[in-house]
């Protein structure tokens, strides 16, 4: 059984920056393709951005390219969400995926493991 739980979610002002992580059990890490995902209230969840088991490719969605970064370290079986530059418009819950791939993975439903999810406010 895999188990995802994510952290660093919080309130912040825009502009500002958040750093989400996700510590994942999966064992070994390596096998699996990771994705964030986020769902605002009165929405449905959408794709953030995901990478590949070994983080040699990452996509984005147009929403927050150049503006947020993922990336993993195997080693710590953890991935990071690196947010900048965040607006109102990004408040929501962020929750990471995984799914056993050495694929690029970024439909939500090929993930098999998902987290709880953290909260993310962004205030004007």
């Amino acid at each position: 059984q895999v188990q995802l739980a994510e952290s660093g979610g919080g309130l912040v002002q825009a502009g500002g920056s958040l750093r989400l992580s996700c510590a994942v059990s999966a064992r070994p890490f390596y096998g699996y393709a990771m994705g964030w995902f986020r769902q605002a209230p009165g929405k449905e969840r959408e794709f953030v951005t995901a990478i590949d088991w070994n983080g040699g490719r990452t996509y984005y969605a147009d929403s927050v390219k150049g503006r947020f970064t993922i990336s993993r370290d195997n080693a710590k079986k953890t991935v990071y969400l690196q947010m900048n530059s965040l607006k109102p418009e990004d408040t929501a819950v962020y929750y990471c995926a995984a799914d056993h791939s050495f694929d690029l993975v970024t439909a939500e439903n090929d993930y098999d493991y998902w987290g709880q999810g953290t909260q993310v406010t962004v205030s004007s």
